[in-house]
Formats: C-alpha cells, sequence, structure tokens
C-alpha cells in the first residue's frame, strides 16, 4: 500500500477493525517513510450486472431506493427499509459470487419486503416478475392467502398443542380428598372376622 503523502510503499497496520456491518474492514497505517498516519478501507466487491451487460457496483442505496417506491403511502419506517436492504446484501453475499446480474438483486428483495408489507410486495412484484395482466395479480393474491391460512393452521396447533394439560399438571390440580373410587373403603359394609365374638 503507498502512501498518499509521500508514495513510499513500505507502510505498516497500526489497528484494524470491522466496519459497515462487518462488510468492510477498516486499517490505520504509517508510512515508514515519512512517519505519517492515513486510513484504508478494505471491502471485497460485489458488482451488478446490468441488462445491457455493463456492470457497476452494489448499492445497498439502490435496493432501498427501489423498495421505497413500492412502499410509499404504506406504514414503513426507515429503519424497516434499512433493514430489508441489510437483509437482501446478505442474502447476495452468501451466494458467494463476485457478481450477480441485475435481476436476481430484484428478486432478492423479494422474501424480506412480503414480511414487512404484502402491498409493497405485489407492487414490487408487478415489476421484477413481469406482470402481464389481472390473473398475474389474482394468482400471487391467492398464494399470499393460501400461505396465510397455513401460518394461521400451525398457529392454532401449536396453541392447541401447548394448551393441552399434561399427566402431572392433572396431578397437580387434583383434589387431594378425591381418590380414585378403587381407592375408597367402606369401612361400614366390613364384615367380621369368624374367630372374632
Amino acid at each position: 500500500m503507498q502512501c498518499p503523502f509521500c508514495r513510499h510503499s513500505d507502510t505498516r497496520v497500526l489497528d484494524s477493525r470491522a466496519a459497515d456491518d462487518g462488510a468492510a474492514i477498516r486499517r490505520r497505517r504509517q508510512c515508514q517513510q515519512c512517519d505519517r498516519r492515513f486510513t484504508t478501507v478494505e471491502q471485497v466487491t460485489l458488482a451488478v450486472v446490468k441488462s445491457s451487460g455493463t456492470t457497476e457496483p452494489f448499492s445497498r442505496d439502490k435496493v432501498i431506493a427501489g423498495a421505497r417506491k413500492a412502499c410509499q403511502g404504506r406504514p414503513v419506517s426507515e429503519a424497516d427499509l434499512a433493514r430489508l436492504g441489510q437483509q437482501v446484501e446478505e442474502a447476495i453475499r452468501s451466494t458467494g459470487s463476485a457478481e450477480v446480474p441485475s435481476h436476481e438483486v430484484g428478486m432478492a428483495v423479494l422474501p424480506p419486503l412480503r414480511d414487512l408489507d404484502e402491498v409493497a410486495y405485489l407492487r414490487f412484484a408487478s415489476v421484477y416478475r413481469s406482470f402481464d395482466s389481472l390473473t398475474d395479480f389474482e394468482a400471487e393474491i391467492a398464494l399470499l392467502r393460501h400461505e396465510q391460512d397455513v401460518r394461521r393452521s400451525e398457529h392454532t396447533t401449536s396453541n392447541n398443542a401447548g394448551d393441552a394439560p399434561s399427566d402431572d399438571d392433572i396431578a397437580a390440580h387434583r383434589d387431594p380428598h378425591d381418590h380414585d373410587p378403587l381407592d375408597r373403603v367402606d369401612t361400614r359394609s366390613r364384615v367380621p372376622h369368624p374367630d372374632r365374638s
């Protein structure tokens, strides 16, 4: 790494720290020639391949801007959008590819956007899934309703299972005076022993 002041190529790293949610490393360096200090930022490059074939650096801000347009008029905060941008970048970087098509970036927005707001999701999906007619919207809405029904059913099932009392619960709440009928002995019905007078 060259010193930006004297152009000397021998520099020493004084300190290294993670930056940008771990996506980059910030290093504090010192030139061995002029002793001046400077900071460098090292980041794994992630390029987006556009439909024209040109590439550009991945931008979380552009992802957030696109999602913000879909969320206009919806109860979605800037914090929600920032969280979505981070989720999309993590999903893209987890593929391990240095270059990703722009269409895949748009598709990576869909799952977190669906969890955030279903109306915004439909707006965004209509562009990136190329909806051509009302039928496409109806099919997507039917899928969303089906997923809602499945989640509601799973939630109800888990609640019912959680409400079912266990044997230990039944034993703990049983009246101590309420014994099993087979354990009860009616002393009045005892027959005296023949050897006893």
